[in-house]
């Protein structure tokens, strides 16, 4: 059997996850998966995907695994990384991350991995649940350029673009640029919105000048559309809005970059969160 032919093995079914694993399977690629809640597994058992009992089943089924999981101690958990069994579960499997962790924590676990005889590769998605689940995610990716080059056309099927940054953590870095000019933006909005409110404005005719003008993107179209009709729906939530901008920061510190932006919205969103207000999406730190 060639590589190719086995399966891609994925963890961490959540919101962006599940629609990307999703996207994986109906393409006709073979996909084991594992998730901490198993009822999650359902939609992928239903196209046909092998649900793996345990993570060490997972890999003992595949050689290429997928991790899209909320934080670093999550993913080391799930590897058992700083055990035995890290280096056993490694060793001849390639790992590509493709959530959003610190680029220090990546490159430790880069290094980790290649210790043990495994391959790494970085894979951050520019995106939301909208975009994981029309298969029109942005890829950067990062590692070894063969290891990428192989990997590369298994993960078409969740990605519209993808760009190679270079060597790891070059496509977290990258990741968290866009990010800083995402938060900054739909903070900006958001405080436009609440101007236009307070000032007692049409709100759809505001929605529709912003829409009809030359700031218009994909991203404030959608995000104005749920300011006005209070869709509190997380689709990136403050919670995880609030992660992204402490990653960032900390970024922008050892690199002696000043941030003012983005200190601004971290203040808001860490209020936000203390208004328990932290589930919700990151249109709702209007309130």
């Amino acid at each position: 059997m060639t590589p190719d032919l086995r399966p891609i093995g994925f963890i961490g079914l959540g919101v962006m996850g599940l629609p990307m694993a999703m996207n994986l399977r109906r393409s006709g690629a073979r996909l084991v998966v594992w998730n901490r809640s198993a009822e999650k597994c359902a939609p992928l058992q239903a196209l046909g995907a092998e649900v793996a009992p345990s993570v060490s089943a997972l890999f003992d089924a595949a050689d290429t695994v997928i991790l899209m999981l909320a934080t670093e101690a999550a993913m080391d958990a799930v590897l058992e990384r700083g055990t035995p069994a890290f280096a056993a579960r490694m060793r001849g499997h390639t790992l590509i991350n493709t959530g959003t962790t610190s680029p220090a924590y990546s490159l430790a676990l880069a290094a980790d991995i290649a210790a043990a005889g495994g391959c790494y590769i970085e894979c951050p998605v520019s995106g939301s649940a909208k975009q994981a689940r029309a298969g029109q995610l942005v890829g950067m990716l990062a590692g070894d350029p063969d290891t990428l080059a192989a990997v590369r056309p298994r993960l078409s099927s969740m990605l519209r673009d993808s760009f190679v940054c270079g060597p790891v953590p070059s496509a977290l870095r990258m990741k968290l640029a866009v990010n800083l000019y995402l938060i900054t933006m739909v903070t900006g909005l958001c405080e436009a919105f609440q101007f236009a409110e307070v000032q007692a404005l049409d709100l759809h005719q505001f929605q529709a000048i912003l829409d009809a003008g030359p700031m218009a993107s994909s991203v404030s179209t959608h995000k104005l559309r749920k300011l006005v009709s209070r869709d509190g729906s997380a689709e990136a939530s403050i919670l995880d809005v609030l992660k992204n901008n402490r990653l960032i920061a900390d970024e922008a510190r050892r690199a002696g970059i000043a941030s003012p932006l983005l200190d601004v919205c971290h203040a808001l969103y860490a209020k936000a969160v203390n208004l328990g207000l932290g589930p919700e999406d990151m249109v709702m730190v209007v309130r």
